[in-house]
């Protein structure tokens, strides 16, 4: 959520092939950053998060978001937080690749020069 100036609006998320049919890109951005501002280590965040969905005019005639409880919005957003965490562990490992293949910086080079 750190990388984006607006996240309710500039979030993707990458869902492979298993995307499922029912929750919309634009809820699953609601919940990931509505979960994130409420606080993810709360007792009863998920209670909180319905009631975000419940009262936020972007759902108001969203019957399916608007009715689901806080233990299905919990594994919902369990499955998305699995999501960005395989996404980021991606996006590391690629630039650790790219850092390996650069070599390393001219200044770390001249340093060891200098004590040889």
């Amino acid at each position: 959520i750190g990388r984006y100036k607006a996240p309710f609006h500039q979030l993707r998320i990458s869902y492979g092939t298993n995307k499922g049919k029912n929750y919309t890109e634009e809820e699953d951005r609601f919940l990931i950053c509505m979960l994130h501002k409420l606080g993810f280590d709360k007792e009863n965040v998920y209670d909180e998060l319905r009631q975000c969905i419940r009262n936020s005019p972007q759902f108001r005639f969203d019957w399916f978001l608007k009715s689901r409880t806080a233990m299905e919005l919990q594994r919902r957003c369990n499955t998305l937080i699995t999501l960005i965490e395989r996404e980021n562990m991606e996006l590391e490992e690629k630039e650790k690749a790219e850092k390996k293949k650069r070599g390393p910086k001219p200044s770390s080079v001249r340093f060891k020069k200098a004590f040889l």
